[in-house]
């Protein structure tokens, strides 16, 4: 007995897949967490059936789909000339009449390489041609111009439409970077459950933002509210990183106003001067976080703490940031002259995490305008009635595909003892690969099927080599000329193997939307049968048809 199970423990090793599969889908331990990741799409884009732990996609759930690249020209590895970014990107922003300095954006990617690195434009009214004059009249030499944004602003974008998905409590909805043939990437969105024009609606809509400014008052705060709102931000640009090690975003308050009215720059200006003068501050050295000059810049971490005057960010009504002023910048407001071109920068500091948090920042002020503008693309709605349609039109069509494969391979070798288990090992393959998605979290789509569909084809076309070599040259009742046989036949099961791998592998490592998950489950199915259900369909071949 021993002895038998030392032999066919391939057999008990297919038996210890299926145990694991029936665990991890109906046992409520595995059950998904809906704010859970996958390793589908960076995010649990699917819902439990109730039944068992498998998740389903938007395909077979229904709900939203936008694909769209970001309209912008990038132009790479521009030489600065020993100008820091923001200079750059005035520079050529200067060269163009039908954007703002905002609308231009530059990234030093290595000052060590002679100050070198990205210059992009996001605004929609510029052409790729009016960008390359304006870079070349500028004087800046460039290796070439591309369609779309640097990644920085793609991170950007995509961190803000999860922030409108969150904040509007849909859950399962996933935000990520795919990328064409060509290398050219897109934003993909998908969300479960809701109508196409609802997702655009919230993808387009704005948040509630404001800049308050706090005033120290005998040590008892008072707050300014609302000095700047939501529609006084005329340009919000995206995080830059600044020569010194800190971090930056730029802005630029409206400076236009209906006639005898003072313009939402103005009255900026007008309330700085007026805390710094109700502070007591004479603000040359501008507002920082402490008073003692061996504190400034030291804030602790509760702007009411602070001595001086703070410039607090308000997002939905819940402060999120507090700044504090530069030197020459508030002069200019206590004088008046900053209202002339109103412009500044909100800087985070040094430190490892300085431009993430001048990327939310700028994610902030914003309010839910996007750093670039979705370009032209694709969008699909599936409605879950259709969605539980392709549920039920699946799993006829995987029915249908077993039993036509079970009645090809009876009308073949006419022995049960030959193609019944045949047929059964096939359905223990997908269901161990069933298993392996409830496990992982992947989200069944179409495509997903498809590949489960094509293991089932490449499965039993090994097997019927397996059968075929192993009974083509007449008696196989020796266990030693079956072991033979089924070697050489393994050989070209493993050779066949590894060419599928090498060929879906591509398809797996880029980011080309539903055709990574075919080809995760089609490899992943070629592992489990070469590594299990083959072998294991080779013991049972030994065990029915030899008996010495």
């Amino acid at each position: 007995m021993i002895d038998a199970i030392k032999r066919n423990w391939r057999v008990g090793l297919l038996v210890v897949a299926v145990l694991g599969a029936t665990i991890v889908l109906f046992t409520p331990m595995f059950a998904p967490d809906p704010g859970a990741e996958g390793i589908g799409n960076g995010t649990d884009t699917g819902s439990a059936d109730g039944i068992t732990n498998l998740q389903f996609g938007l395909d077979l759930d229904g709900g939203t789909r936008i694909r769209a690249p970001l309209v912008g020209y990038t132009a790479t590895d521009v030489e600065f000339n020993g100008d820091d970014p923001a200079t750059v990107a005035s520079n050529v922003a200067g060269q163009l009449s039908n954007t703002t300095s905002t609308g231009v954006n530059a990234e030093l990617d290595d000052p060590s390489e002679g100050g070198t690195g990205a210059v992009e434009v996001t605004d929609a009214n510029v052409s790729e041609t009016e960008f390359t004059a304006a870079i070349e009249a500028a004087g800046y030499a460039y290796d070439g111009v591309r369609p779309g944004v640097t990644e920085e602003t793609l991170e950007a974008t995509i961190e803000v439409i999860e922030g409108k998905i969150n904040e509007a409590g849909l859950s399962g909805g996933s935000v990520r970077e795919i990328v064409d043939a060509s290398g050219r990437s897109f934003v993909l969105i998908e969300v479960p459950g809701e109508d196409r024009n609802d997702v655009e609606e919230l993808i387009a809509e704005r948040g509630t933002v404001r800049i308050d400014i706090f005033i120290p008052n005998d040590g008892n705060g008072t707050r300014n509210r609302a000095v700047v709102t939501q529609d006084d931000f005329e340009n919000v640009g995206t995080a830059s990183r600044s020569d010194g090690g800190g971090s930056y975003v730029p802005v630029s308050i409206v400076d236009t106003a209906p006639a005898g009215e003072p313009t939402p720059a103005q009255q900026l200006q007008q309330a700085i001067g007026q805390a710094n003068q109700q502070a007591g501050n004479p603000g040359t050295d501008g507002w920082k976080c402490a008073a003692n000059p061996a504190d400034r810049g030291k804030c602790a971490g509760d702007y009411t703490q602070s001595e001086e005057p703070r410039l607090l960010l308000v997002v939905n009504d819940r402060v999120v940031n507090d700044f504090g002023m530069d030197g020459g910048l508030l002069q200019s407001m206590v004088q008046g002259t900053w209202a002339n071109d109103p412009g500044f920068r909100l800087t985070t500091g040094a430190g490892e995490d300085s431009f993430q948090r001048a990327q939310q920042i700028s994610i902030n002020l914003r309010a839910g305008a996007l750093p670039a503008e979705l370009g032209e693309g694709s969008s699909s709605y599936i409605s879950p009635t259709q969605g539980e349609q392709f549920k039920t039109y699946s799993l006829i069509i995987g029915i249908l595909s077993v039993f036509a494969v079970a009645g090809m391979v009876f009308l073949r070798y006419r022995e049960p003892k030959v193609a019944l288990p045949m047929v059964v090992t096939a359905l223990t393959e997908v269901y161990t690969l069933l298993g392996f998605a409830a496990l992982l979290g992947y989200p069944l789509d179409l495509a997903v099927i498809a590949g489960f569909i094509a293991v089932v084809g490449t499965g039993v076309d090994d097997l019927v080599i397996i059968a075929d070599e192993v009974m083509s040259e007449g008696d196989v009742s020796s266990k030693t000329v079956f072991d033979s046989r089924f070697r050489r036949a393994f050989w070209v099961i493993g050779a066949a193997a590894a060419t599928t791998i090498i060929a879906m592998s591509p398809l797996m490592v880029l980011s080309l939307g539903d055709l990574s998950g075919f080809a995760i489950f089609t490899i992943l199915g070629v592992l489990i049968g070469v590594l299990v259900t083959r072998p294991a369909y080779g013991d049972i071949l030994r065990m029915l048809l030899t008996d010495r």
